[in-house]
């Protein structure tokens, strides 16, 4: 016995087949392009001579996530979203240089999928950690919820972005950031012309960014070489003031904490200071 399947009905079963192939298709684009996980956790910060709390914390649908709280000198705590590489192993470097110099207290996490947390990644997923980490932060005791500042680099600039548009921060610094995965896909795939399509609005910091209200530091290598440095001047252009843009001649993608030199711990030390909360007496 044949069934037969009305016209409509089957341009509808095409059209939803169609979206799922995409649908996986770009999901392979993610893995191979947008994320880029390691699950072993090869450094701490008690290599770097550090004293922190190893912390668990759970996402609203459930993963469960890692994170390390860095106690500082003042009442200002960075929440730290890094970048799509790795995880939170690789920044310890950077974070005991941040430690030193500002002394501010510090929240680092890996999104799902990296280091020891839960599940796979993906955009929505790290918006989710985002949430989460905050979540952690507003009910830990000792942490001022309005002395929060969220750092960002890279991919993680646009979870920053993404998470200040609903719970803005006291101030925001935004390093190495892109515009959205839109354009970088343009990028990193011109041979694939249907790639900006299929990124469609993911990571749309540019889009986004007019909606923060807090103050912001954008900061850019002008030798990157993955992120060009005009994606950080165009979301200057586009935040609301009060905002403040740096330009590192010598810095790439990935160093400019440290081929930034002092043009960078500057930018950063008279960012903080400019904040509200300074005025208070706070770090």
């Amino acid at each position: 016995m044949s069934i037969r399947i009305r016209p409509g009905v089957q341009t509808l079963l095409s059209a939803l087949l169609l979206a799922a192939l995409l649908v996986n298709f770009w999901e392979s684009l993610e893995r191979r392009f947008v994320f880029f996980p390691t699950r072993e956790v090869a450094l701490t910060p008690a290599d770097a001579g550090l004293e922190f709390e190893d912390v668990f914390f759970t996402a609203a649908d459930g993963r469960k996530l890692n994170g390390w709280y860095v106690p500082g000198g003042g009442e200002t705590t960075w929440l730290w979203f890094h970048g799509n590489g790795g995880n939170m192993g690789h920044r310890v470097e950077e974070l005991a240089l941040v430690h030193h110099t500002l002394g501010v207290n510090l929240f680092i996490f890996d999104y799902r999928g990296y280091g020891k947390s839960e599940g796979q990644p993906s955009e929505r997923g790290t918006y989710r950690d985002a949430r989460a980490a905050l979540r952690y932060l507003r009910d830990r005791p000792g942490v001022a919820d309005d002395r929060l500042v969220y750092f960002g680099r890279s991919l993680g600039a646009a979870v920053a972005v993404e998470l200040a548009t609903e719970h803005p921060p006291e101030g925001m610094v935004l390093v190495s950031p892109f515009t959205s995965l839109r354009d970088m896909s343009r990028l990193a795939m011109p041979q694939l012309p249907i790639a900006p399509w299929l990124a469609g609005n993911r990571y749309n910091s540019l889009g986004r960014i007019a909606g923060v209200n807090c103050p912001a530091l954008i900061i850019h290598g002008e030798q990157d070489e993955t992120v060009p440095a005009s994606h950080g001047r165009a979301l200057y252009e586009a935040a609301k003031p009060p905002k403040f843009f740096r330009m590192l001649p010598e810095a790439g993608h990935n160093d400019t904490y440290l081929a930034g030199g002092a043009v960078y711990w500057d930018a950063l030390a008279e960012f903080m200071s400019s904040l509200p909360g300074a005025a208070d007496g706070g770090s």
